[in-house]
């Protein structure tokens, strides 16, 4: 099947009736994976913003340079405004020049502005308004799967997330914990004795102990903030587990990875989140690889965080809680290699309270018309699934 046929096969789904309601048939072997990265990714340090002197100027330490053919830790071309992280070069990179992947940028929760790994990621999983009362009981891939004749849902999680509470029974398969740095205490001691009566000494000791405070600084809130999530690396090496059971027994997926709360040293094109990006970009493409060609023609990939971080570096060479962010689609049947949803050129008078990143496409929204769009589902399925929602068309689909 290609990408027409597909994007047809979508499109003209016939509605089934079951007990008098009208339940959306999902086109046959459709699969969906949502992928979580809990502890809000710094997107403006993935999808670049090239053409943008403002970024430049706001992070002297952490800016990824412009595309350059001549530079391995320059920004990879996508448009004449955006680059794409370089150490994602070979697993993401192919993807774009296939149309297999495209970016929203200034996405997120329009209506939460709290700045809060734990009330964001559950406004996030909710898919509910941020004001007023919610129901905890009821994650919106939950409502999803009961719109759904032929879901056979799975969480790749230590426990049941909130976004897959509901009525239905969901099975979760937890994949492994958040790691400490790969070097134990023992090896690095090792290491020190090696270099103790040379000139890098001193270099050795210091780099060392920069590392241990860096992870001490950060390992308390990111563990909060990762609510239990698989690291990068974890998310790596199970991602063509998560592949097979989806090519063969599920349909419709989530699952978390921890690891993103970069407030201190996040490094640019290498370091912390440049480690972080390429395990994430890795478990991607091996996840595209083992559900096989056919298969990534029927599958669509959504990953998203909570929000973005500022726009502007801190002093610890690291950026703090923000607000908009940049989701990724990826699949072998949509409509990639483009840039979607609305967009401001990033400058200061852009910024949110001249610190973040705005949010001009409602994740909700953003959601909802993908679901429309694979799935064939009417306007009353959907506000079942997001109550008072409109969908923002993307054209991804």
């Amino acid at each position: 099947m290609n990408r027409r046929e597909l994007i047809k096969t979508f499109a003209a789904l016939t509605p089934l009736t079951m007990a008098g309601r009208v339940w959306a048939a999902p086109a046959s072997d459709a699969r969906l994976l949502v992928v979580f990265l809990r502890g809000a990714y710094d997107a403006a340090n993935v999808l670049v913003p090239v053409s943008s002197d403002f970024y430049y100027n706001s992070r002297p330490t952490l800016s990824v340079a412009k595309p350059d053919v001549g530079n391995p830790n320059a920004a990879l071309p996508l448009s004449a405004d955006w680059g794409l992280h370089p150490s994602l070069r070979t697993s993401v990179y192919p993807m774009w020049a296939k149309r297999e992947i495209a970016f929203i940028p200034f996405v997120g929760s329009s209506d939460d502005l709290t700045r809060s790994h734990f009330e964001t990621q559950d406004t996030i999983e909710l898919g509910q308004a941020a004001a007023g009362s919610r129901d905890y009981r009821s994650g919106f891939m939950s409502r999803l799967a009961a719109e759904l004749t032929r879901a056979r849902p799975i969480s790749f999680t230590d426990q049941l997330p909130l976004i897959f509470r509901g009525q239905g029974q969901v099975p979760n398969i937890a994949l492994n914990s958040v790691g400490r740095p790969g070097v134990d205490d023992r090896q690095a001691q090792l290491i020190r004795e090696m270099y103790l009566h040379t000139n890098l000494a001193a270099a050795v000791a210091e780099g060392f102990k920069v590392r241990d405070d860096v992870y001490r600084s950060i390992s308390e809130e990111m563990a909060a903030a990762n609510r239990g999530a698989v690291s990068p690396r974890g998310f790596e090496l199970s991602a063509r587990r998560i592949g097979r059971l989806m090519r063969e027994q599920y349909n419709l997926g989530f699952v978390d990875v921890g690891g993103w709360d970069t407030h201190v040293n996040q490094g640019a094109a290498t370091g912390y989140l440049a480690d972080r990006l390429g395990e994430l970009g890795r478990a991607l493409a091996g996840f595209s690889e083992e559900i096989g060609p056919n298969g990534w023609r029927d599958t669509v990939v959504i990953v998203i965080s909570e929000f973005g971080r500022t726009f502007r570096e801190n002093g610890d060479r690291g950026t703090d809680h923000g607000h908009g962010s940049v989701y990724w689609v990826l699949g072998g049947g949509i409509n990639g290699g483009r840039i979607a949803g609305e967009q401001v050129k990033v400058e200061q008078a852009a910024l949110f309270q001249n610190r973040d990143l705005p949010v001009l496409t409602d994740h909700r929204a953003m959601f909802a018309n993908l679901f429309q769009r694979i799935y064939g589902l009417d306007t009353a399925a959907l506000t079942r699934i997001f109550p008072g929602v409109r969908p923002t068309e993307l054209g991804l689909v």
